[in-house]
């Protein structure tokens, strides 16, 4: 049996995905969700995310190397809808990662990322699951907090949400909050935020003790977004700390 080439998938694909723009989608994604679309070529996701499992059937024979190899060439496109095929199929192989693709992942946090909903999309799928499946790598994502661009200080909270749904890597994420304590931009402070949330789940004591101690220092957006599913005895004592500390 032969199989297609890679670089003709590709070709194909990029006409496929060409095929389904919708301008209107374009523009309401930026009106709804405060996004710059300039990369944007106007596929709605479920028909990327359905393009992506098409393609992907014919690539099954290609070893690892060879698929990230293709996912880099997507990324090259420096296209949103590449970008989210080129992370899909990466998952795809999540059970043939292993801890050295952490730094490939980076590298692409570092190359091609440059919006919120991409990095949440790598975050909490590829580079989250090699965060959360080996030991210590999640350690290396804290010193991302200190980092000038604002997508790998997003990326150090949004990365540990993969574990923190599956009970893992609170310490982690504790510390990452600290280290954001002081965090200026909106969209990392909602990462933060995010996190802390899906941390309060498995660990709400833990979680309402960390807003309770650092309350006066926490953005208010990262406050109300870290509470929002704790038990309702332990948000109401939040709240009213919050009111008599003004």
């Amino acid at each position: 049996m032969t199989h297609p080439d890679p670089q003709s998938l590709l070709k194909s694909l990029l006409a496929d995905l060409h095929a389904q723009v919708d301008a209107s989608y374009r523009d309401r994604i930026a009106t709804l969700f405060n996004v710059d679309v300039q990369d944007f070529l106007g596929v709605p996701t479920p028909k990327v995310r359905q393009l992506a499992g098409q393609y992907f059937k014919q690539m099954r024979h290609l070893s690892l190397p060879e698929v990230l190899t293709s996912c880099e060439v997507l990324l090259e496109a420096r296209i949103y809808e590449c970008r989210l095929i080129a992370f899909n199929w990466s998952f795809r192989r999540s059970a043939d990662l292993e801890t050295h693709h952490f730094d490939r992942f980076e590298s692409w946090l570092r190359q091609y990322v440059n919006g919120w909903p991409d990095c949440d999309d790598l975050c909490t799928h590829s580079l989250g699951w090699v965060v959360a499946t080996f030991p210590g790598v999640a350690q290396r994502v804290i010193p991302w907090t200190g980092e000038a661009n604002r997508w790998l200080r997003r990326a150090a909270a949004v990365s540990l949400i993969y574990g923190l749904r599956r009970g893992l890597l609170l310490a982690e994420a504790l510390m990452v909050a600290e280290c954001l304590l002081e965090e200026e931009d909106e969209l990392v402070q909602k990462g933060c935020g995010w996190m802390l949330k899906e941390a309060s789940k498995p660990y709400p004591d833990d979680v309402a003790e960390f807003v309770l101690r650092y309350q006066g220092q926490l953005p208010r957006s990262v406050v109300r977004t870290a509470i929002a599913k704790l038990p309702d005895s332990q948000r109401q004592q939040v709240l009213r700390r919050k009111a008599t500390s003004h």
